[in-house]
C-alpha cells in the first residue's frame, strides 16, 4: 500500500507546476491522465463537481480553478497563458477571452471552428495528433492574418472593461430603466 501511495505521489509531483509567486498548480488534462481517466469528458465532470464544492465552501472558484490553456502558437505567437496575462495586465482569475476585442475574438472563433472541423473530418483521436492539428491550423490562420496586413493578436490593445463587466453594467442600466418605468422586464 505504501508503495502505491509513493508512486501516486511521485506522479502528482512530476506534473506539478509552480508560478513565479511560488503558488502551485496542475493542468487538468495531465491530472486526468495520472488519475487514469481515458476520456476527457469524464474528468471534466469531476472538475465541475469540484468547482461546485469549492463554491459551496465559500472559496472563489475563479481563483481556485482558473481557465487556462497550455502554450499554443495561436493566437499570441507562442506566448504562454502567463505571458498573455502579463501582456494584457490581467490578474489571477481574469479570463483572457473576457478581455479580447471583437477582432481578436473573431480570429479565435475562426481558428477554433477550423480546428474542430479538421479534427472531426480527419477523425483525430490521439492527444499528440490533436496538438499537431491545433498547431498547424493556428499557424495557418496566423499566417493568413499576416498576409492580409491584419493586426497580430499580441499587438491588439486590451479593452478597458471585460465582457462580464459590460454585461453587468448593461443589466444594471436595464434594471434602472425598469425601476424608472421606462422598460418592462419579466421577473
Amino acid at each position: 500500500m505504501s508503495r502505491l501511495v509513493a508512486t501516486e505521489y511521485k506522479c502528482f509531483e512530476d506534473i506539478r507546476r509552480t508560478r513565479s509567486d511560488g503558488s502551485e498548480y496542475w493542468y487538468a488534462r495531465e491530472l486526468a491522465s495520472v488519475l487514469d481517466y481515458a476520456k476527457w469528458e469524464n474528468f471534466a465532470k469531476v472538475i465541475k463537481r469540484a468547482m461546485i464544492a469549492c463554491e459551496n465552501s465559500g472559496h472563489n472558484v475563479a481563483e481556485c480553478f482558473p481557465e487556462v490553456r497550455k502554450t499554443s502558437p495561436m493566437p499570441h505567437g507562442g506566448m504562454t497563458v502567463d505571458d498573455i496575462h502579463r501582456k494584457k495586465n490581467l490578474e489571477v482569475g481574469q479570463k483572457i477571452l473576457d478581455y479580447m476585442g471583437s477582432t481578436e475574438l473573431i480570429a479565435n472563433l475562426f481558428r477554433i471552428s477550423q480546428t474542430e472541423e479538421k479534427l472531426r473530418k480527419d477523425s483525430v483521436n490521439s492527444a499528440d495528433a490533436a496538438t499537431a492539428v491545433h498547431y498547424k491550423v493556428g499557424s495557418e490562420v496566423r499566417e493568413a492574418s499576416e498576409k492580409i496586413g491584419g493586426t497580430m493578436p499580441e499587438e491588439i490593445p486590451t479593452p478597458e472593461k471585460s465582457i462580464a463587466q459590460l454585461e453587468k453594467e448593461q443589466l444594471q442600466r436595464l434594471k434602472q430603466q425598469a425601476l424608472d418605468g421606462q422598460l418592462m422586464l419579466d421577473e
